[in-house]
């Protein structure tokens, strides 16, 4: 009964060999609105005046909660087995606004 229950449940989640090679980003910039939140993945190259979104996510409150837990998680399994993440504590040595107007208060 458990084993049918489990059958039925279960998702096939295909991975094309383009997404599996993954792309690498070193910037995360996330928006939210009352339905949403917006992540954008983006590669920050040294020394280039412009930084390219490499991928957009778009998904629901819920399911950033969900993120969040899940990445929490994995970050204490990964510290678990290989020891603390060190974090540097000065500020990103890049602009944060990419040629973008700049807010005033």
């Amino acid at each position: 009964m458990a084993e049918d229950l489990q059958k039925h449940n279960q998702i096939n989640i295909e991975l094309s060999e383009e997404v599996a090679e993954g792309e690498y980003a070193n910037l995360a910039m996330i928006a939210h609105s009352s339905s949403e939140f917006v992540i954008d993945f983006i590669r920050l190259m040294p020394g280039l005046p412009k930084a390219k979104v490499k991928s957009r996510i778009v998904i629901t409150p819920e399911h950033a909660k969900r993120l969040l837990a899940a990445l929490a998680d994995n970050i204490n399994k990964f510290e678990a087995s290989f020891g603390d993440i060190k974090q540097s504590q000065e500020a990103p040595s890049f602009p944060m606004n990419f040629g973008g107007t700049v807010g005033e208060a």
